[in-house]
């Protein structure tokens, strides 16, 4: 099933003759996860934005095409500029790379509860949320923490609880581990692995590859506004050279199991097992 399916969008912001988006189309099926990379001012975080309609809606510029998001709990189509970003954001949940652009409550529990209270949600519904949101993320003992006083990685996995709690069914992550420390980033990593095992359909941008090749279902190669590869990472490993020349990250495996001549290795473990075998 589709849920999303973006057909030959281009975005220009005000003020600025170079279109950040050029004719960028692809699809997402239910429960797929989408790696997004590329290098800096490549569109990654502009693509991002159009998929829950606050490009062009809130952030308005000269927008053409069409991105059409499926609710894959009730099969409603939506179209990104006729449906309301309100509406839209119960469907497509959208984390930024810096969560305290997103959090501004007191505790953390309040921060979770905001947008559900702004639903009209039940109270008794709203405190279920918030624990099953929390727990998700490993949180459930800072109900009471004052955001900022959380470390890097804690506020993006509470921004992160924030969009769970709300029930989206498809999670936009735009490269929600960059300002984040090595512990920080695992953490937040980890979670993204295990809400793909739940089911949810997840589109992220990242900087540095090496979780995306191994994780992910499709990859989105992105240069100059425009999707220049797409593909498994099977298929986008072929690019190898083109993905260097562009400035991309790749798992540093990848690099030297196509040096030795070997099948690509995502991950040392899978190189070493192909060391293993050849010497075999």
């Amino acid at each position: 099933m589709k849920v999303i399916e973006v057909r030959n969008i281009s975005f220009r912001y005000r003020n600025t003759e170079e279109y950040a988006l050029k004719n960028v189309s692809f699809s997402v099926e239910k429960g797929e996860l989408v790696g997004i990379i590329g290098p800096s001012g490549s569109g990654k975080s502009t693509l991002c934005l159009t998929l829950n309609g606050i490009i062009p809606q809130s952030i308005t510029g000269r927008f053409s095409g069409e991105i059409l998001i499926t609710n894959p709990q009730t099969g409603e189509n939506m179209n990104t500029v006729l449906t309301p970003v309100p509406k839209l954001s119960t469907v497509v949940g959208l984390v930024l790379q810096n969560p305290e652009s997103q959090l501004f409550n007191m505790t953390v529990e309040d921060e979770v509860a905001f947008a559900l209270e702004n639903l009209g949600l039940p109270r008794d519904e709203i405190e279920k949320r918030i624990g099953w949101a929390l727990r998700i993320v490993g949180l459930e003992d800072k109900k009471e923490e004052f955001p900022p006083n959380l470390s890097g990685g804690e506020k993006q996995r509470l921004a992160i609880a924030c969009v769970l709690a709300m029930k989206t069914p498809i999670l936009v992550l735009d490269e929600p581990t960059s300002e984040l420390d090595p512990k920080g980033k695992k953490d937040v990593l980890g979670i993204i692995k295990k809400l793909k095992g739940k089911g949810f359909t997840i589109l992220m941008s990242e900087h540095d590859s090496n979780f995306l090749f191994k994780n992910a279902d499709k990859i989105l190669v992105m240069n100059g506004g425009s999707v220049v590869f797409q593909g498994t990472p099977k298929e986008i490993s072929d690019k190898i050279d083109e993905l260097i020349e562009l400035g991309v990250r790749v798992p540093k495996s990848l690099l030297v199991s196509k040096k030795l001549g070997l099948p690509p290795a995502f991950t040392p473990s899978e190189l070493l097992s192909l060391l293993k075998a050849r010497r075999d």
